[in-house]
């Protein structure tokens, strides 16, 4: 899937996407109005998956929290030497993480990180694969997790807690403080997903 930010708007595009909501074009579009709110549930649309919402620079810190983290192996990633580590993460370590956090950076790292897995609706345990660059930079992270949903919440149906779609998400970072051009897709070819949100059920 492909996912742009221009001028406060988000666009995605991909085989993730519902097709079907389209209507023959090839981008969904929405303002931080409606994608950064929870005005409605993004996740019952199957377009908008929660964890886009995230900050990748803040995902990728996450690892942080583990109390298991430990070296896998040296792998190269885009032609990159990294060190592989992996770990698990709970959201009882990133309390944890942010009450024992020294300075406000790393206070506000944290708190940032505990909102994050709140707000992706993971069941338990995250499971963080981290790739770490020879400049000690972030070059690739994975995150894998069980994940919740919830449905109903109306007049007619209560609201119910249900299992989620699993969550398997890798970010590589190309490049660092690298200037760069992102254009919007034409207007022709976008469908508003905040127009969808009319009267459609959650679940």
């Amino acid at each position: 899937m492909e996912v742009r930010f221009v001028d406060g708007a988000i666009y995605l595009h991909g085989d993730a996407l519902r097709t079907e909501m389209l209507k023959g074009a090839s981008w969904f579009t929405a303002e931080e109005a409606a994608w950064g709110s929870d005005s409605f549930d993004n996740n019952s649309y199957g377009t908008l998956p929660r964890q886009l919402e995230g900050n990748p620079v803040v995902q990728s810190t996450m690892l942080t929290a583990s109390k298991n983290v430990r070296r896998i192996r040296t792998e190269t990633v885009d032609g990159a030497r990294t060190t592989h580590y992996k770990g698990t993460v709970t959201s009882d370590g990133l309390k944890a993480a942010r009450d024992a956090a020294v300075g406000k950076a790393a206070r506000e790292r944290q708190i940032n990180s505990l909102g994050q897995f709140w707000a992706m609706r993971l069941k338990g345990t995250l499971t963080v694969d981290l790739w770490i660059g020879d400049d000690n930079r972030t070059k690739q992270f994975r995150m894998r997790s069980d994940t919740y949903a919830s449905k109903g919440g109306t007049d007619d149906q209560p609201l119910e807690i249900v299992d989620g779609d699993p969550l398997d998400m890798t970010v590589t970072f190309l490049d660092v403080d690298q200037p760069v051009t992102v254009e919007a897709p034409p207007a022709e070819d976008t469908v508003d997903l905040a127009g969808l949100a009319d009267g459609v059920p959650t679940g």
